[in-house]
């Protein structure tokens, strides 16, 4: 394991990279498909249900200090549970992340480049990525704590900016098609919190272990008002919501921006910021996979395999034979993914290893007695 550490500050914006990732492309658009008009109130619902569930991964986490999923579930299962384990997350990230880079160069090409091909786009992101990965988790770490507060204050600033364009109307009625579809389906919703994920692997890189329990919640609620923002953004401003279709609907609340003759067409400085955030992103989550990987193969140096994850999310960014495939990926299986994977997955592994933990300090504790 890579012994570079990262401090509370740089965790959060980690995790926080991952909800800001998903919103520049299409996520506020499918939580509004969802749940219409109750977005809103269904976000701050999911909100408080992922806050639970991230409380109750931090009260299992610390049981394996210093441990990640991987790790626990070697204990669990010895080395057979380790690598599927390792291979399940190492597919989750390199399949998500793949998807969203292909999905986010089908809308740089339709914005900025018609004229050139979506390979030579993709491509270069591959190579900026590789280029980064050869540097240390704790630098790629300072890089994006550097960027976040500038994806925030962009947002922040959408917001203020279009507030004029902003109709209140837009929000009734409160429970969009119902009680049901707000409180019950609606929780399909949880799938945006994909910043779940790397909470299993970011206990080995803490600098300061004993600010876990402020680095998970302080994200999660950080994401959710992130949410709020986005979406508000969107709903308030499009008078129907069949607009939110458009692509990069954020980048098209940009484009709505003016301050006089000399200040417009903001929309270009902000898209360069989420480009810069975008990278940023998909270096972790790379980052992440190679340390997986490291870990359950026992490979000594994984910088020789650089090459090999960059041209394996390249080819899987290809994989969709159009954008209407890939965004449907993007909008509706990459929500049960995180469900399945980060949630149920997860929270399952680190409950077993709990009992299986408290089993045999019961079994030593009654083998003390005994004797």
């Amino acid at each position: 394991m890579e012994t570079s550490k990262i401090t509370a500050a740089e965790a959060i914006s980690i995790v926080l990279g991952i909800f800001v990732a998903y919103t520049l492309v299409a996520l506020p658009r499918s939580m509004l498909d969802a749940t219409k008009t109750a977005t809103l109130i269904n976000l701050i619902y999911v909100g408080i249900i992922a806050l639970l569930i991230t409380f109750l991964i931090y009260k299992l986490l610390i049981k394996f200090p210093g441990s990640d999923i991987v790790d626990i579930a070697e204990y669990l299962g010895g080395k057979t549970l380790k690598t599927f384990i390792g291979m399940v997350f190492i597919f989750y990230f390199l399949f998500s992340s793949s998807v969203l880079l292909r999905n986010f160069c089908e809308c740089l090409k339709i914005v900025y480049y018609p004229m050139t091909s979506l390979i030579f786009i993709i491509l270069t992101f591959i190579i900026v990525i590789c280029i980064t990965l050869h540097h240390r988790f704790s630098s790629i770490a300072k890089v994006n704590l550097l960027i976040i507060p500038l994806v925030i204050i962009s947002i922040i600033f959408l917001f203020i900016a279009n507030m004029r364009n902003f109709s209140l109307d837009n929000i009734f009625p409160i429970f969009g098609d119902g009680l049901f579809n707000t409180f019950v389906t609606g929780l399909g919703n949880l799938g945006a919190f994909g910043g779940i994920t790397l909470l299993y692997f970011l206990p080995p890189y803490l600098k300061e272990p004993q600010k876990m329990k402020k680095i998970y919640l302080t994200s999660i609620i950080l994401g959710t008002i992130y949410f709020l923002l986005c979406v508000s953004i969107i709903l308030f401003m499009f008078i129907s919501l069949m607009y939110t279709n458009q692509i990069m609907p954020l980048y098209s609340a940009a484009r709505y921006i003016e301050f006089g003759n000399f200040f417009q067409r903001l929309e270009s400085i902000f898209l360069l910021i989420w480009i810069l955030q975008m990278v940023c992103y998909l270096t972790i989550v790379a980052k992440i996979s190679l340390s997986i990987f490291k870990k359950i193969t026992n490979i000594r140096d994984e910088k020789p395999l650089i090459l090999v994850f960059g041209l394996l999310i390249f080819a899987i960014s290809l994989l969709p034979k159009n954008y209407a495939v890939s965004k449907f990926i993007e909008d509706y299986i990459y929500h049960y993914m995180v469900i399945i994977v980060s949630i149920v997955l997860g929270v399952s592994l680190l409950i077993l290893a709990y009992f299986k933990k408290r089993k045999k300090k019961e079994l030593k504790a009654d083998a003390q007695k005994s004797i």
